[in-house]
């Protein structure tokens, strides 16, 4: 089935999933078996496994339990921009206003994330 040009926006390369597709990070297999877990066990493995590699009780040399609200702040915010069709819509999808969301993406460096997908003048690379 072919997706329309009018459900397209801006964001349609804004995807987590085919950018971690393309880095190897991810596969069909793998996102099938990822699915059946739920958040909190994906968040404790990941916990888990980095902490084999602790600095001093820091998980990625940053003390985790006051990152969690960033940390989680970024992923929702990705997530918004894959499934909405432009800033605006994922704004409103978060119950922010245009200013806001311009911040925290600037703030979370969001389309620095996603560059190697989409360039200056919004077409895939």
């Amino acid at each position: 089935m072919v997706k329309s040009k009018k459900n397209e926006g801006r964001n349609r390369y804004y995807s987590i999933s085919n950018k971690l597709k393309r880095e190897n990070k991810s596969s069909e297999e793998f996102e099938i078996i990822f699915n059946n877990l739920s958040l909190e066990e994906v968040i404790g493995l990941k916990l888990e496994l980095a902490s084999k590699s602790s600095f001093n009780g820091k998980l990625y040399g940053v003390p985790i339990w006051n990152s969690i609200p960033s940390i989680v702040k970024d992923a929702v915010l990705k997530y918004a921009l894959s499934a909405t069709r432009s800033k605006r819509e994922a704004a409103r999808f978060l119950g922010l206003n245009e200013f806001a969301m311009k911040r925290l993406i600037n703030k979370y460096r969001i389309d620095n994330y996603f560059e190697k997908t989409v360039d200056k003048g919004g077409d895939a690379v």
